[in-house]
C-alpha cells in the first residue's frame, strides 16, 4: 500500500484517490437514487439540493484546516466562493442552451449531473498545466493577476450580452458530420434509429447530447477566468480543484431555483469586476510594489463582503415586480431548432 502516500502534484495518492472517489459516490447517489426517475426539479428541492452540496463544501474546508492548518483552509473557502460567485452568468448560459435544444426540464438534471464529468476533467488538466506552470515559472502568477485586473475592468464597462448556442463551433462541426436526431428520446443521449437512405439501423446523438456539448464548452470558456483566479489565492493544486468541484456541485444544483430569479441580481456583474480587480491587483501591488500583504483571512472577508453588497443591493432594486423580456424564449428557441435540423 505504499503506492498510496507517492506524492502527486505535491499531495499523497490517497487524498487525491479519496476525493475522487468521494465525488463520483455522490454523483452515482444522486443520479443512481434521488433521481432514478426523471422528474421537473421544483424550487425548493433545488435549494435543498444545493444546500447538501454547499454543506458538504464548507465541511470539507475543515478537513482541509486538519491536514495543511488554517491558512489553508481559509484559501479553500476563498476560493470556494469565488468560483462560485464567477460561475453564477454560467446559470444564464445553461438556460439558454436548454432553450435552444428545447430539452424538457425532467432531463436537465441528467444533462448537468454528466457535464461535472466533464468538469473534473478539463478542469483537472487545466489545473494540472497551471500547477506545473507555476512551479517551473513563477512570474506567471503575474500574469495571471494582470489578465484578472484587465477581465475586472472590461466586465465592468461592457454591455449585456445573450449567448449565442448556434455559434458554437463545437456544435457546429458535430451536427455537420454526425447523424442528430430532431427531437428528444427521453433521457438518452444516443439511440438506434433506421438510417432514413439505407434502412439499416444506426447510432443517432439525441438533442440532450449536443445539449451536454454545449454546457462542456460553455464551462471551458467560464474556467479561463475561474482557474487563474483561484491560483492568484493559492498555488496548491489539491486546494484548486477540490474548491473548483465543490463550488461547481452545488452551483449546477441551484440552477433550478435560480435560473428564474438570477434577472434580479443587476449589480452582480459589477461585484464580480470589482473582485477579480481586486485578487488580481492585491498580487501586482503586494507582491511587485512591495506596498501591502493580504492576509488570506482578511482576502476571504471582502471578498464576501463584496458580494454580499452587490446582492442585497441588487435585490432591494428590484424588489417592486417588473415585467421583463426573458433571455431566451423557449419556443422560439425551439422552432430554431427544428428548422435548422430541416435546413
Amino acid at each position: 500500500m505504499e503506492f498510496l502516500f507517492v506524492e502527486v502534484l505535491s499531495k499523497p495518492l490517497w487524498m487525491w484517490l479519496g476525493f475522487l472517489t468521494f465525488i463520483f459516490g455522490l454523483l452515482s447517489f444522486d443520479l443512481g437514487v434521488l433521481h432514478r426517475r426523471p422528474h421537473a426539479i421544483g424550487f425548493t428541492e433545488s435549494l435543498l439540493l444545493s444546500a447538501f452540496y454547499i454543506l458538504l463544501g464548507i465541511l470539507f474546508g475543515g478537513f482541509v484546516w486538519l491536514q495543511f492548518g488554517s491558512d489553508a483552509a481559509i484559501n479553500y473557502w476563498t476560493g470556494f466562493v469565488i468560483e462560485k460567485s464567477l460561475s453564477f452568468d454560467n446559470i444564464f448560459v445553461m438556460a439558454a442552451i436548454f432553450g435552444y435544444f428545447a430539452i424538457p426540464r425532467r432531463y436537465q438534471h441528467r444533462v448537468l449531473v454528466y457535464g461535472i464529468l466533464g468538469v473534473l476533467l478539463l478542469r483537472g488538466l487545466m489545473i494540472g498545466v497551471g500547477a506545473t506552470l507555476v512551479a517551473e515559472f513563477s512570474w506567471i502568477l503575474y500574469f495571471f493577476a494582470g489578465f484578472l485586473v484587465l477581465t475586472g475592468l472590461k466586465m465592468l464597462t461592457a454591455k449585456e450580452e445573450n449567448y449565442d448556442v448556434a455559434s458554437n463551433p463545437l456544435v457546429k462541426l458535430f451536427h455537420r458530420h454526425c447523424r442528430v436526431t430532431r427531437e428528444v428520446h427521453g433521457q438518452r443521449f444516443f439511440v438506434r434509429l433506421p438510417d432514413p437512405h439505407s434502412g439499416h439501423a444506426r447510432l443517432f446523438a439525441t438533442p440532450l447530447f449536443l445539449a451536454l456539448l454545449s454546457v462542456e464548452m460553455a464551462d471551458a470558456i467560464f474556467a479561463v477566468d475561474s482557474i487563474p483566479a483561484i491560483f492568484t489565492i493559492t498555488t496548491d493544486p489539491y486546494i484548486v480543484f477540490t474548491s473548483n468541484l465543490f463550488a461547481v456541485l452545488g452551483l449546477r444544483a441551484l440552477f433550478f431555483a435560480l435560473s428564474a430569479l438570477l434577472e434580479r441580481f443587476v449589480y452582480l456583474q459589477h461585484a464580480l469586476a470589482v473582485v477579480l480587480v481586486f485578487i488580481g491587483g492585491k498580487i501586482l501591488v503586494g507582491d511587485l510594489a512591495g506596498i501591502a500583504h493580504v492576509d488570506p483571512l482578511w482576502s476571504l472577508l471582502i471578498t464576501v463582503a463584496i458580494l454580499s453588497t452587490a446582492i442585497a443591493a441588487s435585490l432591494w432594486r428590484t424588489a417592486k415586480p417588473k415585467t421583463k423580456v426573458a433571455r431566451v424564449d423557449g419556443q422560439l428557441a425551439a422552432q430554431r431548432w427544428q428548422e435548422g435540423q430541416r435546413d
